[in-house]
């Protein structure tokens, strides 16, 4: 079924219709929450309150070919948000856990503590910069999805995952090279 039959018939009681929705869209939500936040419980809170709030204004939902992405931008302002809170508490942020294998094919201490310094580079970068190297890099999106998901600039985005991109390289030589 589509997404704009689902939220049709969401719109026309139909409760097991957005369950439908949910289910579709759940799990990369919540790898991109848990990515922001780096807590489970900051990242279910966050994408419960989106998966809430799109709900809510279903109807207001201009294009509903486009869920998934009307979604996703719901899901970056709750992680905004809650990120602030997060960073107060000074949290770490969590990254794909397949890519950071990938990246150290040595013994597991070694790919552990590779992992950890990923973490703290990534907590190292600005939120923007961080959010924007996620989108991208970890996401999969284009600059003009991010665009739109995010509200910020192509080339405004281009520059944060350049920087991002740059002070991950320079972290992580420092770790490497000690």
């Amino acid at each position: 079924m589509t997404d704009t039959l689902l939220i049709q018939r969401t719109l026309d009681g139909d409760a097991r219709a957005y369950a439908a929705l949910v289910e579709r869209y759940r799990a990369r939500a919540a790898r991109y929450a848990l990515r922001m936040l780096g807590d489970p419980d900051d990242a279910e809170e966050a994408l419960q309150d989106a998966f809430l709030r799109a709900y809510r204004s279903l109807d207001r939902c201009e294009t509903p070919e486009r869920f998934g992405s009307w979604l996703f931008s719901i899901l970056i302002n709750r992680c905004r948000t809650s990120g602030a809170r997060v960073t107060r508490r000074a949290r770490t942020f969590v990254r794909d856990e397949a890519s950071v294998l990938g990246a150290a094919d040595h013994h597991p201490a070694e790919r552990s503590a590779w992992r950890e310094e990923i973490d703290r580079a990534l907590a190292q970068l600005d939120k923007d910069q961080r959010e924007a190297f996620l989108l991208k890099h970890v996401e999969e999106l284009s600059y003009e999805e991010m665009s739109e998901l995010t509200g910020v600039g192509v080339s405004a985005l281009k520059m944060r995952v350049k920087r991002a991109c740059d002070r991950l390289r320079e972290l992580l030589q420092e770790v490497y090279s000690a």
